[in-house]
């Protein structure tokens, strides 16, 4: 691949990264300085890649890293108000509805949390999910499956209604 740089991972990738840091903390601020800490370290250690794909995957890899680190500093032991968590919205990107949804899916543990983020939200299919995350596809395949049982007790009670 040509062009490596930070700067061109960051124009055509820095959305991305942004939103599944967003999606794993909860808060928009957080997610913005984890992006900036992805592309940094990205620019100080610079990397090379095969694909823009592969390129994507390392960058998602670095952010879902860096999110589940916040999850077990200090910091993040406290308690944020969720009236912050809820302000903290990515404009225009999810409807009010996936909001819900997607507040739902990050108060699931990590395990599921990732692997149901990057199926459902960046549409990786399940091979692509077992590399980015370094995991066995059975075992992706098992916490996808398992996510989804937890997310949907809990959309069940929160009054959500499937059809089957």
């Amino acid at each position: 691949m040509n062009d490596n740089s930070a700067l061109y991972a960051f124009n055509r990738f820095g959305d991305t990264v942004l939103r599944t840091a967003f999606a794993m903390t909860g808060n928009y601020q957080e997610a913005e300085d984890i992006t900036q800490e992805v592309f940094l370290n990205l620019h100080s250690k610079p990397q090379e890649f095969e694909s823009d794909e592969h390129m994507k995957a390392w960058l998602l890899r670095s952010a879902i890293n860096r999110c589940k680190n916040l999850r077990k500093s200090a910091r993040m032991m406290r308690n944020s108000p969720l009236d912050e968590v809820l302000e903290n919205t990515l404009s225009c990107e999810f409807t009010p509805r996936d909001n819900e949804i997607r507040e739902m899916i990050s108060e699931l543990p990590k395990k599921y949390s990732s692997v149901i983020f990057l199926y459902y939200f960046e549409e990786y299919n399940i091979r692509e999910i077992a590399k980015i995350l370094g995991k066995n596809e059975n075992t992706v395949s098992s916490l996808l499956q398992r996510g989804r049982k937890k997310l949907k007790t809990e959309l069940e009670r929160e009054g959500y209604v499937y059809e089957t």
